[in-house]
């Protein structure tokens, strides 16, 4: 590239339209790669899945020994509620035999809906950044 000089003698501005030296971005790849390649950015998001994944099990299962354990807790602070009858039926066993399997269908289900969420949330992202 040769400056000529203008006739006050400062130089003429020159157009430059290529250069030798590019310094050319890298080329963005896909999350979708990333993950499958397993790379370390993909192991970040995929570790922030699983960790999103074990907080909601582990709710689920705070929740279940909460509910199942405190029963017999709740009847050995009580003992008068051992001797409880509901339609000639004691209420234990009420409780453990009748109401203790609805509940744990409605976890269950519960359970299985938020994880197809987090899954489909997953997926989603990955899919608007690729």
């Amino acid at each position: 590239m040769r400056e000529t000089p203008s006739p006050e003698g400062t130089p003429e501005r020159v157009r430059v339209t290529s250069s030798r030296r590019t310094s050319r971005a890298p080329a963005r790849r896909p999350l979708e790669t990333e993950l499958d390649e397993q790379t370390v950015l993909g192991e970040v998001y995929l570790r922030g899945l699983m960790r999103a994944q074990f907080r909601l099990a582990a709710t689920i299962i705070a929740f279940g020994v909460a509910g199942l354990g405190g029963l017999p807790l709740f009847f050995w602070l009580v003992p008068d509620a051992r001797d409880l009858r509901l339609f000639g039926l004691p209420v234990a066993w009420l409780l453990i035999g009748v109401l203790v399997y609805p509940v744990t269908v409605i976890v269950a289900a519960s359970y299985v809906r938020r994880a197809t969420r987090l899954e489909s949330t997953f997926t989603d992202f990955v899919k608007r950044l690729s």
